[in-house]
């Protein structure tokens, strides 16, 4: 009989916490495991292109055409920019230690970390290169529900401010030796909350403060070539098993059942955006399936490493027709202008796929039981999740907009808005 092998990140920060702490003579112990290894240094690289070039792609096909290049310059930089900030300090305060809040500053600038770290069965390296992957997408997210209209020196500072005060702290809640939320017992394989409900609120926040395009319900502001909208859809798709298979930080039975729950959402979710606007408009069109799809990825991620295929299944199918109608009637009756639509698809589609975890999370797969299996208080404990992600974002994100806003200004001048970004702020076209 084979033992199964379940790892977690939160566990292996915890493994990690504990190895450092004991000194050399542990951390020699750890055992090198070549095929988590190879698994996880996989894993990062598809992470890595679903922000360059899968993100990038993905918004850059959905502004016009005079505002291409700015939107690849924003997913662009920001993965530069939150390298370095996750190598500096955001790594240290998600992993740094086991306080409730932060992990503390013991791993600055990667302090302690050589060749030979290990979290787990994995080098310490990886595993720090494979957050990082996470700490990049969440902020180039947020750019979608901005596009168009703000300053990309504004929108540099505040990715920045966002990455030490936003992402970092609630990563350590969700997935940090001894973070809050985690203790609770919240669920959260590879990121509903930490990655998909925090962009999407911070988002929501953001695009709201900013204020709507010039022309919004008034001019067309059409996608200008949905063919890089559904490329860059593909490679967010294929990048999304090292997402959440790799959120088992191993070659294992857990990352085996990731990878198959993420392709059954991933597909539920798409058929069913396209059969409720096929009913509703008539035909289905190119961008909704798209769409339907990334919704039913960002469903699934709390969910991949605890729920069955009949629970990816259902998930994916529900994840589909709520994403439709935030983005297709949400949007319409607030007024609000998510250029992209990040709240409509990772807000939305993030808390319900952090709900939908309490409710058909399984025993057998995930190693806790939710309200199908008998256990509604996950479903609970789901919602404080949710909760505390929410107000922490929408507070902290709302402050450091307005800050900015008051010392540099937030949004290009008419001018630049009409003559488009590409030229104004980058003195570059795509033609």
């Amino acid at each position: 009989m084979t033992t199964t092998r379940i790892y977690r990140p939160a566990a292996s920060a915890a493994a990690l916490v504990g190895l450092l702490a004991a000194g050399p003579a542990l951390a020699e112990e750890a055992k090198l495991d070549t095929g988590d290894t190879a698994w996880m240094l996989t894993s990062t690289v598809i992470v890595l292109m679903m922000t360059i070039p899968g993100l990038a792609l993905f918004y850059g096909g959905m502004v016009r055409k005079k505002n291409m290049l700015s939107t690849l310059m924003q997913s662009f930089a920001t993965c530069c920019l939150a390298s370095v900030i996750w190598m500096v300090i955001g790594y240290s305060l998600a992993f740094g230690g086991e306080g409730a809040f932060h992990g503390g500053f013991s791993k600055v600038f990667l302090t302690g970390m050589t060749a030979d770290s290990m979290s787990g069965t994995i080098p310490e390296s990886v595993f720090m290169t494979f957050q990082m992957t996470f700490a990049i997408i969440t902020p180039a997210l947020i750019t979608g529900a901005v596009a168009e209209r703000m300053k990309f020196s504004a929108l540099m500072v505040f990715v920045g401010l966002w990455s030490i005060l936003v992402y970092a702290p609630i990563t350590h809640w969700v997935w940090g030796a001894g973070g809050f939320l985690a203790g609770e017992g919240v669920l959260d394989f590879a990121g509903g909350t930490v990655v998909h409900i925090n962009s999407g609120v911070a988002a929501l926040v953001v695009c709201l403060i900013l204020g709507k395009r010039l022309g919004h319900g008034r001019e067309n502001l059409a996608p200008h070539h949905v063919g890089f909208t559904v490329v860059g859809a593909a490679l967010l798709w294929v990048g999304w098993f090292g997402f959440n298979a790799g959120s088992a930080v191993g070659a294992n039975n857990s990352a085996g059942m990731a990878m198959a729950v993420t392709q059954i959402a991933a597909a539920a979710a798409a058929l069913s955006w396209m059969a409720v606007e096929w009913l509703r408009d008539g035909r289905p069109s190119v961008l909704g399936i798209a769409s339907g799809a990334i919704a039913g990825l960002v469903a699934i991620t709390p969910a991949a490493g605890f729920v069955a295929p009949g629970g990816a299944l259902a998930l994916g199918a529900i994840s589909g027709v709520v994403c439709y109608f935030a983005v297709t009637w949400l949007k319409l009756k607030l007024g609000y202008d998510d250029a992209l639509d990040v709240f409509g698809v990772h807000g939305v589609g993030g808390i319900v796929g952090a709900l939908l975890t309490g409710v058909f999370a399984s025993k057998a797969i995930g190693g806790t039981a939710g309200l199908l299996e008998g256990n509604p208080g996950q479903v609970w404990l789901q919602l404080e999740g949710i909760l505390a992600t929410v107000v922490y974002t929408a507070i902290v994100s709302a402050v450091l907009i307005k800050v900015i806003d008051l010392v540099m200004g937030i949004r290009v001048d008419e001018e630049s808005e009409r003559e488009g970004l590409d030229i104004r702020l980058h003195g570059e076209s795509v033609s």
